[in-house]
C-alpha cells in the first residue's frame, strides 16, 4: 500500500524545517527587502507612529518574558555554579574578546562601522528559546539551560550598553547615559520585574498561549528591523557595501559561531562537565539574542541612520546559528541515544 503524499505546503514547510529555517527568518528577508523598495514606509518621515507602536510592542516583550521566570526555578538553578560561569564569560567576554582580535581588519571609515556592527553582537546576550530547544534536542540539561538562557538576558540589561558604552563611546554624555538608563528602566527592567511578580498567579496563562507570544515576540521584531532597514536605506547607509562584503561578512559569522562552540567545548571538556552540562555550555555559550539586539540597538543608536546596518551582522548570525546549531543538536541527540553513558568527545 502506497503511503499517502503530504500537500506540497507542507513538504516545503518540513524541508525549511529540516534545514533550521522557519517562517520568521523568511519574513525577516521579506521586510529588509520592502524596505529597500519602499524606505519611506518605516523611515522617521512616514506618518505612522512607528515608534510609539515599537516601544510598546518592547515593553509588552519583556512583561511577558519576565511573566516565564519563576523565581523558584531561578534559585534552584545556581547551584551549579562553574556551568554558569563559563556559559556566561563565553557570551560576555570571550564574543567581544574575539571581536577585539579582528579589529585590525576593518581598516576604511566604512570597515569600522562594520566592526562596530560586529561587536555589539558579540555583547548581546544569549537566546532563550533556540538555546533550551536545541539543548533539549540535543540531549542536555534542561533545567541548567533555562537557568542559563534566563540570567543572560538578565545581564545582558546590564552589561550590553555597558560594554557597547564603553568600547563603542555610544554614551559619552551624562545626559545620554541618564537617558539611556531612563529607557531601559521604562522599557527592560520594569517590565520584566512586574512579569516575575505576576509570575506565579499568570505562568498557566502564559504556558497556554506559547505560540501566541512567540508571534507576537517574532512580528516585534520585524516591526523593529523594518523601520530601522527603512531609514538605512533612505539615507544610503549600505550604498558603500558590496555584495560581495555581505557574502564575507555571512562567511565571518560562520566562523564567529564554530570559533565559540569549539572554545566552549574544549573548555567544558577540560573542566571534566558531564555530557548533559557540555551541551547546556556549548549551545547556550555560543548563541546571540536576536530579541534584544533589536531591542537594544533602538536604544544605544536612537537617532542614528545606521541601526540597519548595525542590525545586520546579528540577522546573519541569527540565521545561521539556527541552522548551525540544528544539525549540531540533531547530531548529539541521535549520539545520546546512542551511547546515553557516554561523554562528548
Amino acid at each position: 500500500m502506497t503511503q499517502p503524499v503530504a500537500p506540497a505546503p507542507n513538504r516545503f514547510t518540513a524541508l525549511l524545517s529540516r534545514a533550521g529555517l522557519d517562517w520568521f527568518l523568511l519574513a525577516l528577508i521579506g521586510v529588509v527587502a520592502l524596505a529597500y523598495w519602499q524606505p519611506g514606509l518605516g523611515s522617521k518621515a512616514s506618518p505612522v507612529p512607528w515608534k510609539t507602536i515599537t516601544t510598546v510592542g518592547v515593553a509588552l516583550v519583556f512583561f511577558f518574558y519576565g511573566l516565564k521566570l519563576s523565581v523558584e526555578k531561578l534559585r534552584a538553578g545556581m547551584r551549579n555554579w562553574r556551568l554558569h560561569l563559563l556559559v556566561q564569560l563565553a557570551t560576555f567576554a570571550l564574543f567581544p574578546a574575539l571581536a577585539l582580535l579582528v579589529r585590525p581588519f576593518f581598516g576604511s571609515a566604512g570597515g569600522d562601522l562594520l566592526w562596530q556592527s560586529i561587536f555589539f553582537l558579540c555583547a548581546l546576550p544569549s537566546t532563550v528559546s533556540t538555546s533550551v530547544v536545541m539543548v533539549s534536542i540535543a540531549g542536555g540539561n534542561l533545567p541548567a539551560a533555562i537557568f542559563n538562557a534566563s540570567i543572560s538576558s538578565l545581564l545582558g540589561v546590564l552589561l550590553t550598553p555597558l560594554l557597547t558604552s564603553l568600547v563603542l563611546h555610544t554614551g559619552t554624555g551624562g545626559g545620554q547615559l541618564w537617558g539611556l538608563a531612563t529607557q531601559l528602566l521604562w522599557q527592560v527592567v520594569l517590565p520584566v520585574g512586574a512579569g516575575v511578580l505576576l509570575n506565579s498567579r499568570f505562568h498557566a496563562f502564559v504556558d497556554r498561549h506559547k505560540a501566541g507570544l512567540r508571534i507576537f515576540d517574532q512580528v516585534t521584531i520585524l516591526l523593529i528591523v523594518f523601520t530601522a532597514f527603512c531609514d538605512s536605506f533612505a539615507e544610503g547607509i549600505f550604498a558603500r557595501y558590496r555584495v560581495a562584503d555581505i557574502v564575507k561578512l555571512g562567511v565571518g559569522m560562520v566562523a564567529l559561531y564554530l570559533a565559540v562552540f569549539g572554545i566552549v567545548w574544549g573548555l567544558s571538556r577540560a573542566l571534566r562537565f558531564s555530557r548533559a552540562d557540555q551541551v547546556v555550555a556549548v549551545f547556550c555559550g555560543s548563541k546571540k539574542s536576536l530579541v534584544h539586539g533589536s531591542v537594544m540597538a533602538s536604544l544605544l543608536f536612537p537617532a542614528s541612520a545606521a541601526t540597519g546596518l548595525i542590525l545586520l551582522p546579528l540577522m546573519l548570525y541569527h540565521a545561521l546559528q539556527i541552522i548551525l546549531a540544528s544539525s549540531m543538536a540533531q547530531y548529539l541527540g541521535r549520539q545520546a541515544v546512542a551511547e546515553p553513558e557516554r561523554v562528548v568527545a
